[in-house]
């Protein structure tokens, strides 16, 4: 059993996650900015726990952090100005990654995109520019950062019902459903082969835990 933290528990993808954390036995904290969201969170059998990781500086997430062994990050900015996407996706994705190595939360998995990097292709004119440095500038943080991490960037996401299968070899990427993302990110927790690696992957024919093993 372990204390999961996932930053981003209201968003589509950590309301999937918690139920499954905590059927497998853990104590799951789920951050949400919002506390009219409180009761879907404890709906899921997470701990609710209010805070706005973007207005929150390193020494606060350290805070919220303190009793955590794992920290999930599945928050973004969903689209909103370039500002916001910078501020949310790239400066609080780090701050939250030195927070978890003040707070000694040795395990880390950021969910990423499929393609994202310094060489993502995404034109400056494109409205998916913010986002794609963004992710590029969090992944490098965390990949350099004195943790077990795990980076998963699925394709486009979809409200399909989950196929527990995926495909982690693919060259390009297609989609896949927020359902098995957020099974993916329970099997990585609990598979210590992915750590330091980072794993794209869409729906496809392999099962979940043999897909992901190293």
């Amino acid at each position: 059993m372990a204390n999961i933290t996932i930053i981003g528990g209201h968003g589509k993808v950590g309301l999937l996650l918690a139920p499954l954390l905590v059927e497998a036995g853990h104590d799951v904290t789920s951050v949400i900015r919002n506390p009219d969201h409180s009761d879907d969170i404890t709906a899921t059998g997470a701990t609710p726990l209010v805070a706005d990781v973007a207005a929150s500086d390193t020494d606060a997430i350290t805070e919220l952090l303190a009793d955590s062994d794992a920290v999930v990050w599945s928050a973004g900015a969903g689209g909103g100005s370039p500002e916001r996407t910078y501020a949310v996706d790239r400066d609080a994705a780090i701050r939250s990654i030195d927070a978890a190595v003040a707070a000694e939360a040795r395990r880390y998995l950021m969910v990423s995109y499929f393609g994202a990097g310094p060489d993502h292709g995404v034109d400056p004119s494109d409205d998916f520019f913010a986002y794609a440095e963004s992710k590029a500038a969090a992944d490098e943080h965390l990949r350099a950062a004195d943790l077990d991490w795990t980076i998963l960037a699925p394709s486009a996401l979809t409200l399909d019902e989950p196929t527990g299968r995926i495909d982690a070899h693919a060259a390009e990427g297609t989609s896949v459903s927020r359902a098995d993302v957020a099974a993916v990110i329970a099997a990585s927790l609990a598979d210590p082969s992915t750590i330091g690696r980072t794993i794209s992957f869409n729906n496809g024919d392999a099962p979940i835990a043999d897909a992901i093993r190293a």
